[in-house]
């Protein structure tokens, strides 16, 4: 796997002045250091073999849980993999996982794997007078009760991942 961090200092917990640079800097935060770590361990196991071959992306951290990004072309990844994966790092760290698979980028399959078992009817395009553009994702009235979290804390991280402006809008 790889992590923008040293393997050393991150199974160590020991780290090196570029390492520590990073964390004082913001690049990467303090808890991320623990979910590095965690996720090394887990890489080892056989059910996960698909870390071997991802790449660390970023965890947010936001409504006591963390958001997990990685970027892997695994063809034989499926969704129950993730979600394997989240509830092995949620048992691990001890706080609610959710991890994202952040290849392609598009929002709407970014904000499907982010509200999973709530569906997303559509995403749709809004373009302001200003100049700026907002994406606009459409969720079910009787999903809403299926959210992982409040959706002001859906729409942040989904802003925060794809560097857009996302709002979330439910249909009646």
């Amino acid at each position: 796997m790889k992590i923008p961090l040293d393997y050393l200092c991150v199974k160590t917990g020991v780290l090196c002045p570029r390492c520590q640079r990073l964390v004082d800097t913001g690049v990467v935060g303090d808890y991320e250091v623990d979910v590095m770590r965690a996720l090394l361990d887990l890489e080892e196991r056989p059910d996960f073999k698909f870390l071997k071959t991802a790449k660390y992306v970023k965890t947010l951290r936001l409504d006591g849980m963390y958001v997990l990004i990685l970027e892997t072309k695994d063809p034989n990844l499926r969704p129950r993999d993730l979600g394997r994966l989240g509830r092995a790092l949620s048992d691990k760290l001890r706080v609610r996982t959710r991890v994202i698979n952040k290849v392609g980028g598009d929002i709407r399959e970014l904000a499907k794997q982010l509200m999973y078992p709530a569906r997303v009817t559509g995403v749709n395009t809004l373009w302001l007078p200003d100049g700026s553009i907002e994406h606009i994702v459409r969720v079910p009235k009787a999903d809403l009760r299926y959210l992982p979290m409040k959706t002001t804390s859906l729409e942040e991280i989904l802003s925060q991942i794809t560097g857009m402006n996302v709002r979330i809008r439910i249909e009646y």
